[in-house]
This record gives C-alpha cells, sequence and structure tokens, in this order.
C-alpha cells in the first residue's frame, strides 16, 4: 500500500516584514531517516522529471519556488499519489525507497529541495522512460 510509504508533512511559516522562515525538516521529524546531502533541483515550466527510483535514499521533498506537481508510483500495489507543491501548499512530501517519482514544473521558475537520508550513488537507483509508466499528466 503505497500511503504507509509516503508522508504528506504541513510545513511551519514563520512570517516577517523583513522577510519570512520557511521550515524545511527537523531531525525529530516523522520522515527523518538520517541525513546524506542536500541539494537544490529545478524543473522548467510543463516539463517532467522522472520516472526513477531509489533503492536506499528516502526522499525529503520542499518546493521553495514555483509549483511543482509529484506523482509516486507503487508497483507493487498498483497505485499513485499525486500532489502539488508550492509556497501556498508548504508541505514536505517524504518518499521512502522503491516507489517510483516523476514531477512537473508548473510555473515558469520552480525549484525544490531534497533533504536526502543518503549520498548520492549512481548504483542505487534505476531510471525508466515517462511512457514506460502509464500516467496521464493532464494538459501538457
Amino acid at each position: 500500500m503505497i500511503s504507509d510509504k509516503i508522508i504528506l508533512t504541513p510545513l511551519k511559516k514563520i512570517h516577517n516584514s523583513k522577510g519570512g522562515i520557511f521550515h524545511a525538516m527537523k531531525k525529530s521529524d516523522k520522515g527523518f531517516s538520517g541525513f546524506g546531502e542536500a541539494y537544490f533541483s529545478t524543473v522548467n515550466n510543463n516539463e517532467i522529471k522522472g520516472w526513477k527510483k531509489h533503492t536506499k535514499m528516502t526522499l525529503n521533498l520542499v518546493v521553495v519556488t514555483g509549483e511543482i506537481e509529484f506523482v509516486v508510483y507503487d508497483y507493487d500495489g498498483d497505485s499513485f499519489f499525486n500532489v502539488k507543491l508550492s509556497k501556498k501548499n508548504y508541505q514536505r512530501l517524504t518518499v521512502k525507497p522503491n516507489l517510483w517519482l516523476a514531477f512537473r514544473g508548473l510555473d515558469n521558475e520552480n525549484m525544490l529541495l531534497n533533504l536526502a537520508s543518503i549520498e548520492h550513488d549512481p548504483n542505487e537507483s534505476d531510471n525508466v522512460d515517462l511512457d514506460i509508466i502509464n500516467y496521464s499528466w493532464g494538459d501538457l
């Protein structure tokens, strides 16, 4: 079942007249499973990155600019999870290993932060073309 492998966590925003603070993750948060590295990734408007499956890494994804649609696919349960994250819908998406992930940019500038549980290792992930997993992205 996909729901026990994904955590969607509302995040705290602290507004200040000089600029806000947007929380991402604390080690006491549900979904924290260690720290390997943090990186930012961009995706252009109406472009899709994916499908990718990590075999060891837990992803903790936060959209810092724009709006990004995430789709998670569980091959074993043949089910999809879909969510659009942005500053308006400011949450952290935690994706445990062995789930397929793809995401699409919905704004002119789209950037996410991944707080990964382990350092990047090209041998611990699989990639397949977008047409291999049958998912309708709607209006592209």
